[in-house]
């Protein structure tokens, strides 16, 4: 098991373990971006304390929600009231930029690289940076997106349209009542597209980015490839973490790059092909940057 033979590597200076990832990436003829969480909090969508008071002082003195995350469970007393939230939370975090430009740095640093992205993040950050749509695997859905609650269909809608009006027009936290999403087929009330239980709908370009990702892995088995993993955490951690360590560890190679404040662990018998680096991500990739294009 994986979970049971982590090992925190001996941690060198910040300049040196800077000069390893620079080499790595460097000498890497591929690159695969694995991205967590970690990654859009140090880009600044943080879902806690002063952005959370920023955008949702009404609904914290109203009904005691701490943060934005525990604030998608509340149990609302009509659906008014849990859209009014919800569109809010996504539209901020959606359709808002990022505070800081991490996804650009990271960009900037892959765009001349033959990369791939796979990510459980569902803020969109990588294709508002620039990223190439075709190289972007979300797996666990969109904020941009709904789906039949049911699901009647594996089928999503695009709802950006729809977030902005309940922005524009809720009031007293609740939005009109002709604006609640319904399902165009069968009538159900619409829900977001975010992987929470065996009803999320796994739409045509799922399967298709899906496809891309297996066929890019597929064709590039053996090669010179740099697994660089950002701001992951355990709490799936068999959609990238594993797979990222099982794949170095068969492939003499690869290179694994782990950047997470807090969790920079890698796999014993791979120390010398991993660099972890415990750090904000976006310091990391910044400081790179510098070294990589003075």
């Amino acid at each position: 098991m994986l979970s049971k033979i982590w090992t925190k590597k001996a941690t060198p200076a910040y300049a040196t373990q800077i000069k390893n990832l620079q080499a790595a990436l460097s000498e890497a003829d591929t690159v695969v971006i694995g991205a967590g969480a970690g990654l859009s909090a140090s880009a600044g969508f943080i879902y806690s304390g002063e952005r959370f008071e920023k955008y949702f002082s009404d609904f914290a003195a109203k009904y005691g929600i701490k943060d934005m995350y525990s604030g998608g469970f509340y149990p609302f007393a009509t659906p008014e009231e849990h859209w009014a939230y919800w569109s809010r939370y996504i539209y901020i975090n959606r359709y808002m930029d990022a505070p800081k430009p991490v996804y650009e740095t990271l960009l900037n640093l892959v765009a001349d690289k033959d990369y791939f992205v796979i990510t459980t993040n569902v803020d969109h950050c990588f294709q508002k940076a620039g990223f190439d749509k075709k190289r972007l695997f979300y797996t666990q859905g969109d904020y941009g997106l709904f789906q039949c609650s049911e699901p009647c269909c594996q089928e999503t809608f695009e709802n950006e349209a729809v977030i902005r009006e309940m922005i524009e027009r809720q009031d007293n936290m609740k939005i009109p009542t002709e604006l609640l999403p319904v399902c165009p087929h069968c009538g159900k009330p619409l829900t977001m597209n975010l992987r929470s239980d065996d009803r999320f709908a796994e739409d045509e370009g799922w399967h298709r980015a899906a496809e891309r990702y297996e066929n890019f892995l597929r064709t590039r088995t053996g090669g010179k490839i740099l697994f660089l993993e950002l701001g992951v955490g355990y709490n799936t951690p068999v959609i990238i973490k594993y797979p990222f360590l099982q794949m170095t560890a068969k492939n003499p190679n690869a290179i694994y790059i782990c950047i997470n404040q807090g969790q920079a662990v890698c796999m014993q018998g791979l120390e010398k092909r991993s660099v972890c680096i415990d750090a904000d991500i976006g310091q990391v990739l910044q400081s790179l940057y510098d070294v990589a294009i003075p």
